[in-house]
C-alpha cells in the first residue's frame, strides 16, 4: 500500500497578532489526557510498515499532534528557524492547518498518519486553526516564536 504522507515546508514572511486562542477540549485534565493519548499514538506509528510510517523528521523539528479536535501542545513556544511538523494521529478524521490571519493558504486535508510542516523564520505570535473544525469544534492553536 503506498504511503499517504504529505510533506510541505514553507516559511512565514511576517508575524501576526490578530487572535491567538488555543484549542481547548474541555478542562485542562481532559486536554492533558487527549495529549497523552496523542503522544502514545505517535509512538505507535513506529510499528507501522515502512510504506505507511512517518518518515523521520529533521533534527530540531517539533511535533504538534491533532487528536479529538485538539492541537497538542498549544500554545507552543519555539525559537526562530524551528520547523513544526503537524501530524494527524486520529483513526478516521481529517484535519488541516491554516494560518488564516497571516493570509496563508490552508494546508491540504491531513488524514491519519499524514503531516504538514511549517518553518518559522520571524519572531511573533502565530495563531492557527483547523479549517474544517475551527468554528464548530473551536480547534485552534497558537505558536510563539522567539529569537
Amino acid at each position: 500500500m503506498p504511503s499517504r504522507t504529505l510533506f510541505f515546508v514553507c516559511a512565514l514572511a511576517a508575524p501576526t497578532l490578530l487572535w491567538g486562542g488555543a484549542a481547548v477540549a474541555g478542562d485542562e485534565s481532559q486536554r492533558a489526557a487527549i495529549c497523552a493519548e496523542a503522544e502514545a499514538r505517535l509512538a505507535a506509528f513506529k510499528d507501522l510498515p515502512p510504506d505507511e510510517a512517518l518518515p523521520p523528521a529533521a533534527p530540531g523539528t517539533v511535533h504538534v499532534l491533532m487528536l479529538k479536535y485538539t492541537f497538542c501542545p498549544s500554545p507552543l513556544k519555539i525559537k526562530v528557524g524551528t520547523t513544526v511538523r503537524f501530524v494527524n494521529v486520529e483513526k478516521r478524521t481529517s484535519h488541516s492547518v491554516w494560518f488564516k490571519d497571516a493570509g496563508q493558504e490552508e494546508s491540504d486535508r491531513l488524514f491519519p498518519v499524514e503531516f504538514w510542516e511549517q518553518t518559522f523564520d520571524t519572531p511573533g505570535h502565530y495563531p492557527y486553526l483547523c479549517g474544517p473544525h475551527w468554528e464548530q469544534e473551536n480547534m485552534r492553536g497558537a505558536i510563539e516564536v522567539t529569537d
